[in-house]
This record gives structure tokens, C-alpha cells and sequence, in this order.
């Protein structure tokens, strides 16, 4: 069955449990963890604005340790979780993770009644990207209700809530969070983890009081050593401190598109033990010969990227099986591509994970919110029209509700070393207060770089002169930042036998087969993008992975079935890229 592997690879335990079967959504029987939009639910009835979820299970008898977590991979919108009648928690906003602690109501030798009532009528002060009711063109089928995993975790007393890892080139940095709190008390007692991560209170808390930490760390030479870790931490672990049989120092093996090497980590606090796993990389801006470029482990990169919209035919949100985001990052690395913008969606965490494996770097997007217009936000734009003030883009609660969830999004997918970037705002969508946004993200995290304003409606503050180019190619100026063309091309074919809707296409211009659309793409390439690099442009985004509904712009089919361009031919263009982002050095 598809979606049983454990949901959080980089915080893996021994005892979970999938809540899948026996699911039913207002009456009617439905396939978890897959909206009821999709094929893949197999659901039945009408999707409106109220939905509720209703499910029995039992705990597994290997639950045998004290505390019970429930974890909720993504609720779209607002959920209200109810276990055995008893009202155990809320969540508001439908891309992050979620968990409540159970222990006190669940039911360890009888049968557990779990109800998920949610809303979702698409509020736009909350969370959205790409969804509409009337959906067309650039916009998509709305989802709505339970579209990732939920899962049941068995830990003791006393157990690992967080752990934060930040590498650099010879070692990481770590904290590690554990709950203190005591259980005494009869009375019923539920503890929420907001957007899976503990605040910074909640990790000062922790620090207070804590078992001391033992880690055990696989070297890739195979050799496995440990450290125990006394105090309040955060603590630094140098790899380069370990000696080998005959006193040597360790060399530390880095992360790379090339060599994507990762360490295995087991972290051991009292009774409990978590599995992990970190990379040795940086990513940050150098002046390289007069001129500052991206630079990934102090050397010169370019990002050669495609827009990753995770829009599938059959799931709508989600694949069928986890593999699918695999092969899809496996597509992209054949065509050359070292890179994926995840546009304005959040994933499940083996996405993630397999860009880990795989050394396919990720600019995250955060999901955007508040408002859009057409004529503001793109039409005037694309002509050239691109001066707006952002100090206040929407009302005080849209403004809340999107810095609770960016602060969450970087929180939740911090420890991944495959992102290296993240889009604060895309094209204006719901922008307000960019240069304060971008403070806010780098304060939760130094290590990353930052496109605050993707495409146009640029202030102050960015890591990156960001600019989308649809419709024309043109010579690149890059001023002082590096250039980073953050989306353009965007080609359309359509492939007979696989369109979603056969009556209607978009994109930013046609072609008439295979040979066409990768000639035009090459065109772009070679007349636009490649001549520009030895000035600083430090990268661009392809519009887009595949097919997603009416627009038929991407390298794949919708279904994933016929690569719509010549895989050679890409292949060296991309190989051209490389060879002129090693030439700056020299």
C-alpha cells in the first residue's frame, strides 16, 4: 500500500502507526491521506465547506511506553481533532504539520473514535497558492480537508519534541528540545505542537531541565563515533576532532549536486532515541574576482532550476506513492537540472528527503496569502509596469496569519540541506513589508539565502536581483546582487492523449512538437541566460516540471508519462551552464 513508509525520515522512531483505514468523510467512505478532490480518494459525495472525518482504530499492543503522540501531516484549512468525544485540539492553516498529545484520552484496549471536522472555504487570510473555486488558466483545482498522513507515535515519558541541526564544512551544530512537563494531574491534559516546532520559549524551557544527550554519528568511511552532550546546549560537534586508528584526522565529506552525501545520526536522551541524518554544506553569496556570485561550499554554482508546482492527475495534492516525488527530482536531474522551486506549496517531508539523497538543491516558496489582482499583480507587470509601495498589501489578521505560517515553514523544514533558497513573496501575491519579512526569515535562519520579492516589486532588501521573463528573451543586466532569473520560458505542447482539458491551454507560447519546443527552450538558453553568467547572473527557474490542468508549459505530461523534450539536447545545455560557471573561476 502507498504512503506507510514512516512520515518524518529526519526524526524517525520505532513505534508509529498509520491511521488509514475504515475512513469515512460526511458518511460517505474515503481514501486517506488523498483529497476528496481527487481520483485517488475515490470519494463519492459532494466536497463543500464543512467536512467531517470519522475513523475507529485500536493501538498497537507494542504501544507499551507511557506517552501517546497523534501527528497530522497537513489539514486544509481549519481542523478541530476529537478522540473519543473529547475535544483534544485545533490547527488553523492547511500546509503544516501539527501534533497533540493524547495520552490522556486515547484508549489503549478498546476501540478509539477519531473525528476531524474541518472547514475549508478557500479564506484568503490564510494559506491558498495556487488553489480557486473557478479554476483555469494559472489557477488550480481547490483541495480541501486531511491531504497528508496521520500517524500515531508510541514515546516515553520523557522524549526528544525537536531537534535542530545547522552544518557548516567541518562540523554541525545542534539542539536538541525535550519535553519536561509532568503528567500528574487526573484531569485531561493536551499539548499541541504548533506547525511542528516548539517555539523559542518552549526550547529555553527545555534547556532548563533535560537527560543528558548522547549522539552516535556514521562516518562514510564506515567507522561510527560518539559523543555525550552535558548542558543546556546548543552544541557544536567538529567532525574534523575525530582521529581514525593510526591518529589522523577525519576529513569531512560535503554535500553536493554531484555527491549528495549524508550522515546518519542516532540521538539518545533517557529512554528515548531518535534516527537522523545531516549534510555538510554552505550556501552563501562571495565576491569571486570583483564579482558576488552564489556560491555552494565557497564555490561558484549555478542554479539551473525548473518550477515544481507538486500538482499530480491522479492525487491532485499528492502522488499515488511517495516514490513518485523520487522519480520526479530523478526526471529533472536526467534533464540536467540541479535545482526545484517548490512553488507556493508545502510537501510532505520524503520530498524533501529525497532532494536530500539525490543533491537536488530547493528554493522553498512560502504559501502565499491575502490578495491577488490580475491587472496589479501580472498584467502590468509583465509590460513593464513595476512600481508599488508594499507597506500594507492587506488587513492586520492576513498579515499575522502569513508570518505565523513563514516562521512556521522555515521551523518545519529547517534541517533539510537541500534547501538553499527561500521566495518570501511571488509577483506581489499578498506582498506587504517585504524588507521586514526578509528580516524576519533571516533571523530565523542565517545559513539560507532569501528572494523576497520573486519577479518584480522589488524594495530594499533581497539576496538576489530576481526578475520573470515570459514571452520575449532580452540581454541581462546584472547590477551589484547577482541576477536570478526566478521564472521564464514557460513553452507550451500540447501532447494528444494526455491533456487535462482538451478545450483549453496555457502557456507563453506554442510549439508544434518534441523538436520544436526543445529548440525554443535552447534558443533561450544560449541567447539570453548562458552570455550573462559571466557577469553575475547566478541562475534560472524553467517554467515548469509538467503539465499542471489547462497549462500544458511543462517538461513532462500531467500523468508523468511522455517527456515532452529531447533529453540530450537538454543535457548539454545544461552542461554548457556548468562549464561557464567554472570558467569564472580561472
Amino acid at each position: 500500500m502507498s504512503w506507510n513508509a514512516y512520515p518524518r525520515p529526519q526524526m524517525k522512531r520505532d513505534l508509529f502507526y498509520m491511521i488509514k483505514e475504515n475512513w469515512t468523510l460526511n458518511g460517505k467512505p474515503i481514501c486517506v491521506p488523498f483529497v476528496p478532490q481527487s481520483a485517488l480518494s475515490e470519494y463519492e459525495g459532494e466536497v463543500g465547506h464543512a467536512l467531517m472525518y470519522e475513523t475507529v482504530f485500536t493501538v498497537p499492543e507494542n504501544f507499551i511506553k507511557e506517552r501517546i503522540l497523534m501527528h497530522f501531516g497537513a489539514v486544509d484549512q481549519l481542523a478541530e481533532v476529537w478522540l473519543n468525544d473529547v475535544l483534544v485540539g485545533n490547527h488553523e492553516g492547511g500546509y503544516l504539520s501539527f501534533t497533540f498529545d493524547i495520552t490522556e484520552v486515547i484508549k489503549r484496549d478498546a476501540i478509539n473514535h477519531l473525528v476531524v471536522k474541518v472547514t475549508d472555504d478557500l479564506d484568503r487570510d490564510y494559506p491558498y497558492g495556487k488553489q480557486c473555486e473557478k479554476r483555469g488558466g494559472m489557477w488550480y483545482t481547490p483541495t480541501s480537508g486531511i491531504w497528508q498522513n496521520v500517524w500515531l507515535e508510541n514515546v516515553p515519558k520523557h522524549y526528544i519534541e525537536n531537534v535542530k541541526i545547522t552544518p557548516d564544512l567541518e562540523g554541525i551544530a545542534l539542539e536538541v528540545c525535550q519535553n519536561e512537563r509532568e503528567y500528574d494531574s487526573p484531569e485531561v491534559k493536551i499539548r499541541c505542537e504548533k506547525d511542528g516546532a516548539v517555539t523559542n520559549q518552549r526550547a529555553e524551557n527545555c534547556a532548563e531541565k533535560r537527560e543528558s544527550i548522547s549522539v552516535e554519528i556514521c562516518l562514510h568511511t564506515g567507522e561510527k563515533v560518539s559523543r555525550t552532550l552535558d548542558g543546556a546546549g546548543p552544541f557544536y560537534i567538529a567532525l574534523t576532532e575525530f582521529k581514525d586508528a593510526e591518529g589522523h584526522s577525519y576529513e569531512p565529506k560535503l554535500w553536493n549536486t554531484d555527491d549528495p552525501y549524508l550522515y546518519t545520526m542516532k540521538i539518545i536522551a533517557g529512554e528515548d532515541a531518535v534516527d537522523t541524518y545531516f549534510a555538510l554544506r554552505t550556501i552563501e553569496i562571495m565576491d569571486i574576482n570583483g564579482v558576488f556570485r552564489v556560491c555552494l561550499n565557497k564555490k561558484p554554482i549555478y542554479m539551473h532550476g525548473v518550477l515544481d508546482q507538486g500538482y499530480f492527475s491522479d492525487g491532485i495534492f499528492l502522488p499515488a506513492e511517495e516514490e513518485e516525488y523520487e522519480r520526479d527530482i530523478l526526471r529533472m536531474k536526467e534533464l540536467g537540472f540541479n535545482m526545484l522551486r517548490k512553488h507556493i506549496k508545502i510537501e510532505p517531508e520524503c520530498f524533501y528527503y529525497y532532494c536530500d539523497k539525490h543533491g537536488m538543491l530547493v528554493m522553498q516558496d512560502m504559501v502565499n496569502n491575502g490578495d491577488y489582482s490580475f491587472i496589479r499583480d501580472t498584467a502590468l507587470p509583465t509590460v513593464g509596469f513595476r512600481k508599488r509601495s508594499d507597506k500594507s498589501a492587506g488587513t492586520s489578521k492576513q498579515e499575522k496569519i502569513f508570518v505565523e505560517h513563514m516562521e512556521g515553514t522555515v521551523r518545519q523544514l529547517y534541517n533539510h540541506p537541500c534547501i538553499v533558497a527561500y521566495t518570501i513573496f511571488n509577483e506581489g501575491w499578498g506582498q506587504f513589508n517585504s524588507d521586514e519579512m526578509y528580516d524576519r526569515v533571516k533571523e530565523l535562519d542565517s545559513t539560507r539565502l532569501v528572494d523576497s520579492t520573486s519577479g518584480w516589486f522589488a524594495q530594499k532588501k533581497n539576496d538576489f536581483d530576481s526578475e520573470h521573463i515570459y514571452f520575449r528573451t532580452k540581454k541581462l543586466k546584472v547590477k551589484k546582487r547577482p541576477l536570478f532569473v526566478s521564472e521564464c520560458g514557460g513553452y507550451s505542447l500540447a501532447m494528444e492523449g494526455h491533456l487535462f482539458n482538451p478545450k483549453k491551454a496555457y502557456g507563453y507560447g506554442k510549439t508544434k512538437d518534441s523538436h520544436e519546443l526543445t529548440e525554443t527552450i535552447v534558443r533561450m538558453y544560449h541567447k539570453m541566460l548562458l552570455p550573462a553568467i559571466v557577469g553575475g547572473a547566478c541562475g534560472c527557474i524553467y517554467t515548469q516540471l509538467s503539465d499542471v490542468e489547462d497549462e500544458i508549459n511543462g517538461l513532462y505530461t500531467y500523468d508523468r508519462k511522455v517527456c515532452k523534450v529531447e533529453k540530450e539536447r537538454m543535457k548539454e545545455v545544461a552542461k554548457e551552464l556548468y562549464e561557464e560557471i567554472d570558467r569564472v573561476l580561472y
